[in-house]
């Protein structure tokens, strides 16, 4: 472990605090864990950035998309 100081304002820091007393963690074991949800999310919306890129460089032809939906289909009883 690394300690940082880092600024925050005073309605931030009473906020955390109120937080951490509530999920019966100290103040550090909750900025880290919403920093590590803070990175995964922003993760996953670059994963999601490079997935609409690469579909719209390259759509889907008609025919894939019929398949896909005959796919996806519930069978007829």
């Amino acid at each position: 472990m690394e300690t940082i100081q880092v600024v925050i304002d005073a309605k931030l820091l009473r906020a955390t605090d109120r937080a951490a007393q509530r999920t019966k963690r100290n103040r550090s074991a909750l900025i880290r864990d919403a920093l590590r949800e803070h990175l995964r999310k922003l993760e996953i919306r670059a994963l999601e950035a490079r997935d609409r890129e690469g579909y719209s460089n390259q759509p889907a032809e008609r025919d894939d998309i019929l398949h896909w939906e005959r796919e996806a289909a519930w069978p007829a009883e």
